[in-house]
Order: structure tokens, then sequence, then C-alpha cells
């Protein structure tokens, strides 16, 4: 356990990984800000976080205009990537694999659904076409399709991307620009007197600092560290599995990541394929419960997708494991931006699975927060916790 090098900081960030290094790069990247930065993160081997277990998606096939907006950003940042790091010549291109997601419906209900959705994904300038069964058939003869009424799909800047080369890469670039990471805990927080900010975070070695703003990137854990601020948020640990499986006979061309209507979904994953869905019984579990239930394999995830793709008949396991959503009980989306009383400390929680792709719009985001109080590129406040509060949902139509 580290301690930290200064008393005082502009900036703490509890919790490291893939949203903690977007808002430590994109903050301290930025010329108009000249503070100090801490991010503290208590395993800096990420082994156990949700930026690990990802499977990496992009999507732009969201019923809400913000969502498909901060979609398109991370397209952009992706495929521009070293643009954005500042022309940097040591900066790869990640790969971005557009074979798009492909939404099954089995009833017209939501094949309406999806038709709504595709007018709104359109008018924003997304790639998504409604297809009928005959045209899903035609172009993608591998797929059961006895039950199927319609579905969605997008060949533009959706699929799959590397976004552990953006992970590495914020991180490397936040510390060149004078960020300290510190492998510690936060276990406690001071408030003011009249309870409007957050004056001090204690950490596990004992140390307390003092800090300017707080960011709560702390992914299924956000609940607990916002107790610490005495704030309630409705996220919690659950459950995800994923499959790496090969197949006796490979498609003969990229699978989409398909979204079958019994919630499994599956794509390519290079020379293997991957699937994934949560378990039917889906309660909270503890932060540090990763013990796999190996029966969903044999039982739900592999005859479904014998079901649906009749060549994965023949397949074999080759890896698995089970990760985390940070899973907001209220809605399934984000919860971003200050707190309605507690004026400096920020949400970047409850992403329930889209946080990879969400990290580089709502990274700058919280950055303009930080440095101008308010947003500039593109207005977050949808996803702000004054819904929380009320109890209002901001219902998301397309969740996996």
């Amino acid at each position: 356990m580290q301690t930290p090098k200064q008393t005082s900081y502009d900036v703490v960030i509890v919790g490291g990984a893939m949203l903690g290094s977007s808002v430590a790069w994109f903050t301290a990247s930025n010329p108009d800000f000249d503070g100090k930065i801490l991010v503290v993160e208590k395993d800096p081997s990420y082994e156990f976080t949700s930026t690990v277990h990802t499977n990496s998606c992009m999507r732009q096939q969201f019923s809400n205009e913000v969502n498909i907006r901060v979609s398109q950003f991370a397209a952009e940042f992706v495929k521009n990537f070293r643009d954005f790091m500042g022309g940097d010549a040591r900066v790869p291109q990640p790969v971005l694999q557009s074979y798009g997601y492909m939404y099954l419906a089995d009833n017209d209900d939501f094949a309406q659904t999806l038709k709504e959705a595709q007018q709104i994904q359109q008018i924003l300038g997304a790639g998504t076409k409604h297809m009928s069964r005959d045209e899903i058939a035609r172009d993608y003869p591998f797929y059961h399709l006895d039950d199927i009424v319609g579905a969605n799909h997008n060949l533009k800047d959706e699929g799959y991307f590397d976004g552990n080369t953006l992970f590495d890469w914020w991180k490397r670039s936040a510390r060149e620009h004078g960020v300290e990471y510190l492998t510690n805990e936060v276990v406690a927080m001071t408030k003011s007197a009249d309870g409007t900010r957050v004056q001090s975070v204690t950490l596990a070695s004992g140390d307390v600092v003092s800090c300017g703003t707080v960011v709560n990137c702390s992914g299924p854990r956000a609940a607990r560290t916002a107790k610490m601020a005495g704030i309630d948020i409705p996220v919690e640990p659950r459950k995800r599995y994923t499959f790496i499986f090969d197949a006796a006979e490979p498609l003969d061309r990229d699978l989409p990541l398909t979204i079958d209507p019994s919630g499994v979904h599956m794509r390519s994953e290079g020379t293997y394929y991957l699937a994934g869905c949560p378990p039917d019984d889906d309660p909270a579990v503890d932060f540090d419960d990763f013990v796999q239930d190996h029966s969903i394999w044999e039982e739900k995830v592999w005859p479904i997708i014998a079901t649906r793709v009749p060549a994965f008949e023949r397949v074999k396991l080759i890896n698995s494991w089970a990760g985390h959503y940070a899973f907001n009980t209220l809605d399934q989306n984000a919860i971003i931006g200050p707190h309605t009383k507690v004026s400096n400390f920020l949400f970047v929680n409850g992403f329930s699975g889209h946080g990879f792709q969400q990290s580089p719009a709502m990274g700058r985001g919280i950055s303009e927060q930080i440095i101008y109080g308010e947003y500039r590129a593109l207005d977050l406040s949808p996803f702000g916790y004054g819904r929380i509060e009320r109890g209002e949902k901001f219902v998301e139509k397309a969740v996996i």
C-alpha cells in the first residue's frame, strides 16, 4: 500500500480502471486545467475489475438520443485515437471491427420497437437498417429464423473495439501529464459542517487527503463509495457470464453480435466465437464473488446458440469467466455528474454493461464538469443524479 505524495489534491478519483483513467486523462490533458489529480486504486492489477472482464463491444443501437451520441463520439475517438492523444507517434491505432449488432425480434411488438429505434438512429446518422426475415436469411444464411419476424442491424461503427489500448494509453498519458496513481483504498470521507462539500478522504493506510473534487469511479462498488459521503445510489454488482468457444464448422463470414430473444448474445471473436448472458436468477452478489455456475453453458447458452446457428451444434468451450456489471437497478442507465447537494462529489457510475464503450464521452463530460462546472461538448444532464432522488427512470429500450 502506497502513501500519497501530497496532502491535498484538486481532484481525487476513486477507482482507476477504464472510467477513472478516462476522467484522469481528459482532465489532465486539458490545457485549461493546472491542478493536481490523485487516482486511488486498490488493485493495480485490475484483475477483478469490470474493465478486465469486458467484452469490448460498441453499438449505436440505443433508443435515446444522448446514448446514441455518446456512442458516436466513442467511435470517432477510437477511429482517430492517435489524433486525440495529441498525435503521439507511440500511440497505436486500435481496431474497430464493425460487424454490427443484430437485434432479433420474435414478435411484432418488439419488431415495432426496433423500427422506432431505427428511425431515431437514422436521423442521428447511424447506419442501422431494419431487416425482414428474408433479408436476414439472404445476408446471414447460417441463422435458424423460423421464429423471427425481423431485426435491426448496423454495419457502421458498431461491433468490437480494442478498448484495452485506450485504457493502457489513458493511464500512461495521464501519468505523463502529472496524474498520481496510488495503490491504496478510500475508506472514509469527511464533509463540511453544512454537508455541501467533501473536504477530505481517508485512505486505508491512515493518510488523510484534502480534496477539491471527488469523482466516484468505483464500478460495482459505487454504492459503497457514495455511502462514505452520505449518499445512496441504486448500483450493485450483478454477475455476467462470458464463454469463448471454437466451432467444428466455422461460419463463412463474421457473426454479428447477435442478441437472441432469449437474452443470450454471441459474436465472432477472432478465430473463435464469444457468447454471454445473465443468469436466470440475477441477484446482487458480493464484490469478490466471481464463482462461475458451469451449468449455465450446458443448460442455457449452448442449447440456444446451437438452435439459432445450427453450425454451432458441434463446438468446444475454450474459456469462460464471470464478471460484474455495475448494475443500476432504477433504469440500467449511467449516473453522471454532480450530486444535487454535495456539490463537489461527482458520479461516474451505474453503467450496467455500457461503461467501456461510453468511457470516452463520459470522461470528457466529467472533465468539463471539473474544469468548467458545466457540460460543453455533449449535454449529459439526462444521466444526472436528480432523477435518482426523484425516482424517475431514464428508460432505454435497447438493453442487453
